[in-house]
This record gives C-alpha cells, sequence and structure tokens, in this order.
C-alpha cells in the first residue's frame, strides 16, 4: 500500500514533466533515489525529491555533465541549502544570459564582416570559438558563488559581533571624498554592496579579480550605473597601474593564494601613493578551529584544507612579510566568534572548504548530518581570529 505523501516512479516523472526512463536512469546513476524503496523493489518519491529534481534539471540545462551534476549537488532539501541553491542557479542562469548575448553580438560582427567585405575576419571567427567554449567555466563559477555563499552565511548568522565584517573592514579604511582606491581579490562585491550607501560621491574605486565570473557577480550587485566603479581582471603580481596611482590598495584574505606573496607586496608598494596605506585581512592559526576538530572526531581522515594558509601569509607571520615593502605595519583584529545553533550552514560550511572532505562526507551525508546536528544543540562555539593589516607606504621605494 503506498504511504500517504509519496508518489510511485510513475507518478513522478508525469507530474515533473519527464520519462519515466529519465527518473530510472538518474537513480541508476546515484543522481536522484528514491525516499522509499518497498520490500518488492517499489519506488517511491516525495515532494522534497521535486526540488532535488528541479536543481538537477536546471544544471543539466545549462550544459553540467551528469558527473558534474552528482558533485555539486547533495542530498539535503533543508531551506537553508535550498534557498541558497536556488540564488546560485539564479546566477548561473544570468552568466548564461550574458554569455549568450556575447555570442549573438559576435555572430553578427562575423556576419556582417562577410556581407559587406566579402572576407571572412579569422579573429573574429576565432573570438566567436573561445566565446562558445565559456561554459567551460560554469563549473568552477557555481563552485566559487556556492562556496563564497556558504562562507558568508555561516558568519552573518551567527557572528556574536553584530557590526559585521564587511562594515568593520570599511569603517577601517577611513575613506575620503577624492580618493582613488584599488581591490585586489574583489571576489563578489560584497564589501562594497554593504556600505554603498556610506560612500563619498566623489571617490574612485577600481574592483579587481583573477575570476571573470566574480567580477560579473560583483558588477551585479553593485550595478553598472554606478560610475565611481571600475571593473577589471588582472593578475596581482604585475598590475597594470602608473606608479603612485592609488591612495589606498585593499585586499581581503587574497595574499595567501598567491604564488609570490613578495612580488605581490611589491606591486602594491608601486601603485601606491608615498603615505597611501595598504590593507590586507587574514586570520590565524586558531580560526575556526573548532570546525576542524569537529569533522576530525567524525572521520580522522578528513582535512578542511590541504594547506594551512595562515602559515603563507597569517596573523602570526605577516608583520615579517609585509615590513620590507612598507615603512609602518600594524595589526588590528576583529573580535568576534560564532555560536552556531543549527546544522545546515555548519555543514554547506564545511562543504565548501577546499579539503578532502567531499570523498568522506557525501556517501555518509545523513549520518555526519545527525552528528553535526547533536553538536549544534546548546550552540556549539567557534573561534574567530581575523583581522587585518594597515600598512604605510614610505617616501622611498625598494
Amino acid at each position: 500500500m503506498k504511504k500517504k505523501g509519496y508518489y510511485s516512479s510513475g507518478e513522478f516523472a508525469r507530474m515533473a514533466g519527464v520519462t519515466l526512463r529519465t527518473i530510472r536512469y538518474y537513480d541508476k546513476q546515484n543522481i536522484l533515489k528514491p525516499s522509499l524503496v518497498t520490500e518488492a523493489g517499489a519506488r517511491f518519491y516525495t515532494e522534497e525529491d521535486f526540488a532535488k529534481l528541479q536543481q538537477i534539471l536546471l544544471l543539466k540545462y545549462l550544459g553540467f555533465s551528469l558527473d558534474d551534476i552528482r558533485e555539486l549537488t547533495i542530498d539535503d532539501v533543508d531551506y537553508h541549502f535550498m534557498l541558497d541553491s536556488l540564488h546560485i542557479q539564479l546566477k548561473l542562469v544570468r552568466d548564461r544570459i550574458e554569455q549568450m548575448q556575447l555570442v549573438e553580438q559576435a555572430i553578427q560582427n562575423t556576419a556582417e564582416t562577410i556581407e559587406n567585405e566579402k572576407i571572412i575576419d579569422w579573429s573574429s571567427m576565432l573570438n566567436l570559438i573561445h566565446l562558445t567554449g565559456m561554459e567551460k567555466s560554469l563549473k568552477n563559477q557555481y563552485r566559487d558563488a556556492s562556496n563564497i555563499s556558504a562562507r558568508i552565511q555561516l558568519h552573518s548568522l551567527y557572528s556574536q559581533n553584530k557590526q559585521g565584517w564587511f562594515p568593520w573592514i570599511y569603517e577601517q579604511m577611513e575613506l575620503c571624498s577624492g580618493m582613488r582606491v584599488l581591490e585586489l581579490g574583489c571576489g563578489d562585491g560584497e564589501l562594497w554592496k554593504e556600505n554603498l550607501r556610506l560612500l563619498p560621491e566623489k571617490v574612485s574605486i577600481t574592483l579587481t579579480d583573477i575570476s571573470e565570473g566574480m567580477l560579473r557577480d560583483a558588477r551585479r550587485k553593485i550595478g553598472n550605473q554606478d560610475k565611481r566603479f571600475e571593473f577589471q581582471a588582472l593578475d596581482c603580481h604585475e598590475l597594470p597601474f602608473e606608479d603612485g596611482m592609488f591612495d589606498l590598495v585593499t585586499a581581503n584574505h587574497m595574499l595567501f593564494y598567491c604564488e609570490d606573496i613578495g612580488k605581490v607586496c611589491g606591486e602594491v608598494r608601486r601603485v601606491l601613493k608615498n603615505g597611501g596605506r595598504f590593507i590586507c585581512g587574514t586570520y590565524g592559526r586558531g580560526h575556526m578551529k573548532e570546525i576542524s576538530r569537529l569533522v576530525q572526531n567524525f572521520d580522522e581522515k578528513i582535512a578542511l584544507s590541504a594547506k594551512r594558509l595562515y602559515e603563507r601569509f597569517g596573523m602570526e607571520n605577516g608583520a615579517e612579510i609585509l615590513n620590507p615593502y612598507f615603512s609602518e605595519t600594524g595589526w588590528r583584529q576583529y573580535e568576534d566568534s560564532l555560536l552556531v545553533t543549527d546544522p545546515e550552514p555548519l555543514i554547506a560550511y564545511v562543504l565548501s572548504c577546499h579539503g578532502n572532505q567531499g570523498q568522506y562526507l557525501l556517501n555518509r551525508y545523513s549520518e555526519f548530518r545527525n552528528f553535526v546536528k547533536k553538536k549544534t544543540e546548546e550552540g556549539l562555539r567557534i573561534t574567530k581570529e581575523a583581522g587585518i593589516f594597515v600598512c604605510v607606504a614610505g617616501t622611498t621605494m625598494l
């Protein structure tokens, strides 16, 4: 007898507007398993399974392979995950719209050249080929957006310091009218979105990132009509700006990813005016240590990061790295901690990390969720050990 709220494979397929063969295939490929399998082998699905199917079908529509979809979806329908997933899917759709508009323009330009000049512009054709291959970057963009969203969400929900990280960073910047500002590794532009209403009218801000996808997100958040902002994709090891061009350079949790931190610091000093400031965020070895302890108590093989980024550039060694390039270097700590009372945002944060947790957690997801739920029932206190170095450019350069 069928349980209330459960649908047979055929009913589920009809309601979802897909074939029964598709539902069976997703089951076989471990992409969408039924919520109930009877002793007789009958498979049943629930309303919650529709949410997972919606995510799968959209990712498939956007060009992801089934292997990609298996990696990028998890078997959870908590509203935290689903709302976050819908926001990211909306971003992907907007990315695809922008890409298709570029392809449309490239095709028109190539066709007009052939019609008017009776020749083929090979550079335009090559550009078109590169544009039509842009979907290959969507997988990384999806992951980047998912990871950033999960990290910001955990902090915004449970931080005990109600000022917030980005408003605090903005306060330390001490922006004044007429200043020229450069941000390295702007990500999705959240720093500026949160503080737009506080910005002076006469200020020039150049936002840069190595990722075109991140820059697109930043443009959307800030708006293309705000003339105070410019956006540029670049490698921060070689900044395409004149000496002494900026009053302030900022880099939030970015330097430890750089291949040659010294070279980046040298470039920052070069583009800063004498007396200009460099503000760079990082964290210490105690930052979020309870999360690493939590996952290792669940499975000691899990490492949330292949590298200890604070060892490359952190609270403990940052001044030593910066001192050769700047006349003054000081540390300012953001006083805060987390008190996490729900498992889902914490799990999303864990899955966003750059370690090996995926291979150990996804097949044991329900078990891990129950484990985290018990740990957060009375509130899990998590240490935050983050802040900024504030550096001043002296009157002499290296």
